[in-house]
């Protein structure tokens, strides 16, 4: 079954994942960086073919490989496009070797004893169904942490699983993406508590059952190594969360057994204007550095 091909190559190979999920309110930033000021396009629409545009010329590069990226998270309507004719999802994995992913998430609540949690997510268990349909692996969902308020930690966590057992039940596997802002003056505590947190839900989780897991990288060098090797986990993954691609290459280095899966380090210094040749040289210098991080770790 090609599910289990994609489990044994998200759990087993050298690697990393590429974060292609940005969002309405995340996609102007993401086209400004590369290049492509907001004059440049007039609706909604022609707003997502553009970032559309970015994110194929990204996968059809010849850097963009399942030699190095193991796998990619895309945002929904990536998902529901083509590349050369292909459903996104199954040229990344038929053309690539990479293994698909979906964003799921619709957004963050106002902040609660400290964190924010994720909307409700409406229509999630039609999503799933389509997700399924067009061959897609697993699924991501994000929360954030901005404070070291346990109780806040614990609705995050709780909710986190919560909706992740949804995502089990539907044959997908869930990222659990719980980000501890990298700003906070308590972020080490934060993490500590995290990390209990994460325990104490991952013991309650069945037996045979797995998850995958999106942190920050944490200010305590391997602090999370508990959770690389737990039986539940089928991978822990790591988010740059603001860092420059050096410093979190170089964070990540040092966290045994946690690869990445960037994303805004993973665009730095691609641009609309450059060549294809120009284009392909800097994605592959980046991909290069992010795979040695990520087998270092």
């Amino acid at each position: 079954m090609t599910n289990s091909t994609m489990a044994q190559q998200m759990t087993e190979k050298d690697g990393f994942i590429a974060a292609l999920d940005q969002s309405g309110g995340s996609t102007p930033k993401a086209l400004k960086l590369y290049g492509v000021d907001e004059s440049a396009y007039g609706s909604e629409e022609e707003m997502f073919a553009l970032i559309h545009e970015m994110r194929a010329r990204i996968i059809k590069s010849p850097a963009f490989s399942g030699d190095k990226v193991i796998g990619a998270i895309l945002f929904e309507r990536t998902m529901d496009g083509e590349i050369d004719g292909l459903p996104t999802a199954d040229y990344l994995w038929q053309k690539r070797g990479i293994v698909p992913f979906l964003k799921v998430d619709q957004g963050l609540m106002d902040e609660k004893d400290g964190v924010q949690l994720m909307k409700p997510i409406a229509g999630l268990d039609a999503l799933l169904k389509r997700a399924v349909a067009k061959n897609i692996f697993g699924t991501k969902m994000r929360s954030v942490i901005n404070a070291a308020n346990k109780d806040g930690i614990e609705a995050v966590v709780a909710q986190q699983f919560e909706v992740g057992k949804q995502i089990l039940d539907a044959g997908l596997m869930p990222i659990i993406e719980p980000e501890v802002n990298i700003k906070i003056a308590d972020k080490a505590e934060a993490e500590a508590m995290l990390l209990e947190a994460l325990k104490r839900h991952l013991d309650a989780l069945p037996a045979g059952e797995r998850v995958m897991l999106k942190l920050s990288l944490p200010t305590v060098t391997n602090l999370y190594k508990p959770l690389v090797d737990s039986p539940k986990v089928m991978r822990v993954v790591a988010l740059s969360g603001g860092y420059s691609r050096d410093d979190a290459n170089a964070m990540l280095a040092k966290n045994d057994g946690v690869i990445a899966s960037f994303s805004r380090a993973l665009t730095e210094g691609l641009s609309h204007g450059q060549s294809d040749a120009d284009f392909d040289a800097a994605l592959a210098a980046t991909i290069d550095s992010i795979f040695e991080a990520s087998r270092k770790a």
